[in-house]
């Protein structure tokens, strides 16, 4: 019995051993339960309107109650787009989008962490205000705030003052691009609350059909949100992605018969972005393909025409890695681009394997679903620190991140603690060109990042650097929430152990 109870001890330092050494890897490659808590909070951070009793981020208070009046309409609500204080329609359904995506995805392990109330509330948020600006069949407000005006003042929103002029399309001023994505954006969400609210997800499932039928009845390129948000990639791309997350939500065949028949727009591309939404489009669609929709060939190809286009060591690379392995696309908030493909690289690995696909061919070289993933991690590990300047582009996570947030709200004191007005030039005198660092830490703002050589200036006025977007806070949260798994399988070793040992001492 001596000589068991030996082995016993040994196997038990094994695993022991075994297991201390996968901790310590976590340590090294962060919390992610920590991380998709944070990321997810941000939004609370960024809402407009009345805020509700369990409002977390309490530095924040009501704002823009007026919002819609001189049209009538109730346009309060909704996110204010990143560090300004403008309601940007177009990104905003982006990033419903991308949270109902996460949820849809990932929702056991989302539960698994009780992250999964939070996410569909910063879900509803959004989806709400979308809900409101969709007026009629043929009008839908895309913008609140005139966007020059905003960016001349440094205001909380608290305090704003700025016209909130309001900006719409309709069937004689057509933004197929703004529409479509509302679409995307409601029918996604639609399927996040089926069964938890049906009425409210009948109600989301209608008004994005009808939002689509505007959008493609009407086909015209969005230009309202020019310069800050101009259409560069053409309508096409967010007409797929719509009627695909139709076709997801609704099963009417329709829809499926809509992107087979356009299957010619689908194009290679090398970014996912709230401008540019082919690769998500071809993602739903290639797991289509793989359920045995064999006609949609092309969404497949051109999903993997996109691993190729970001992979390390693939011949048809486009798209170029920092010194330290960090994705650069370009030099504006270059982690939006970061974190929206590595969202896709996720999801598009997991539909491999589920397919029982050993990975995509480019040219020479082959990458298996597991090394897809692999580089993934790697991008969401830099952000939260594994990088030359070994600081987390997520602020308030680990214990050195951005100091000097490029957002009005966070850089000037709380309403509640500085209760005088703080108008637009003092904004500007006072907070925004001090070296200090923010009053308010916004837990869970990614910023725009490091530069081409990992290099990053904690400077509020760097804003390509150091401002944060609510889309790229979501793409994020849809990319963390893949490693979540890896925590439960902590656990379930920790169970494993647990039961040995019990074993071991019934003996």
């Amino acid at each position: 019995m001596a000589g068991a109870g030996r082995v016993c001890g040994l196997v038990m330092w094994c695993l022991m051993a075994s297991l201390n050494g996968l901790a310590a890897t976590d340590s090294a490659g962060y919390s992610y339960q920590d991380a998709i808590g944070k990321a997810i909070l941000f939004f609370e951070g960024q809402r407009s309107g009345k805020l509700p009793t369990n409002q977390r981020v309490k530095w924040r208070g009501d704002s823009a109650l007026s919002d819609g009046q001189p049209e009538n309409v109730k346009l309060t609500g909704g996110y204010y787009d990143a560090g300004d204080n403008v309601k940007f329609g177009w990104p905003m359904a982006f990033t419903v989008s991308l949270l109902s995506w996460a949820a849809v995805e990932y929702r056991t392990d989302i539960a698994a962490v009780n992250q999964l109330g939070y996410l569909r509330g910063a879900i509803r948020w959004g989806a709400d205000f979308l809900l409101h600006a969709h007026t009629s069949a043929t009008t839908f407000y895309t913008q609140v705030a005139d966007g020059n005006a905003d960016h001349q003042c440094w205001e909380r929103p608290e305090d704003m003052d700025t016209p909130r002029t309001l900006y719409k399309i309709n069937s004689n001023s057509p933004g197929s691009e703004a529409a479509a994505e509302a679409a995307a954006a409601l029918a996604a969400a639609s399927i996040v609350f089926k069964g938890v609210d049906s009425n409210y997800s009948s109600r989301l499932l209608k008004h994005s059909q009808s939002l689509f039928d505007l959008a493609d009845k009407y086909r015209g390129s969005y230009q309202a949100s020019c310069p800050f948000y101009c259409s560069y990639s053409g309508y096409q791309d967010e007409l797929l992605w719509g009627a695909a997350w139709l076709y997801k939500a609704s099963g009417d065949n329709k829809y499926l018969s809509y992107v087979s028949s356009n299957q010619g727009w689908s194009q290679s591309v090398s970014e996912f972005s709230w401008d540019n939404k082919f690769v998500g489009a071809q993602t739903l669609l290639a797991k289509e393909y793989f359920g045995g929709k064999s006609d949609l060939g092309k969404f497949k190809s051109d999903a993997d025409s996109f691993i190729c286009a970001l992979m390390p060591g693939s011949a048809s690379k486009q798209i170029q890695t920092t010194p330290g392995g960090l994705l650069y696309t370009r030099d504006s908030s270059n982690l939006q681009y970061v974190t929206s493909s590595t969202m896709v690289f996720f999801i598009y690995s997991k539909t491999l394997n589920a397919a029982h696909v050993d990975g995509v061919q480019c040219g020479s070289a082959h990458f298996s679903a597991s090394q897809i993933y692999a580089f993934a991690k790697s991008q969401v590990d830099y952000i939260l620190g594994n990088n030359p300047m070994k600081m987390s582009y997520m602020v308030g996570f680990g214990s050195k991140y951005p100091q000097q947030l490029h957002h009005r709200g966070s850089s000037i004191p709380s309403i509640h603690t500085h209760t005088a007005k703080v108008d637009c030039n003092q904004g500007y005198s006072s907070w925004y060109s001090s070296n200090q660092p923010n009053p308010n830490v916004h837990v869970g703002a990614i910023v725009g990042g490091p530069d081409s050589n990992d290099r990053f200036n904690d400077v509020r006025s760097e804003y390509s650097h150091s401002e944060p977007t609510t889309y790229m806070n979501a793409a994020f949260v849809g990319s963390v929430a893949a490693l979540l798994h890896q925590t439960e399988e902590k656990g379930l070793e920790i169970l494993q152990i647990n039961n040995y040992t019990n074993l071991v001492d019934s003996a």
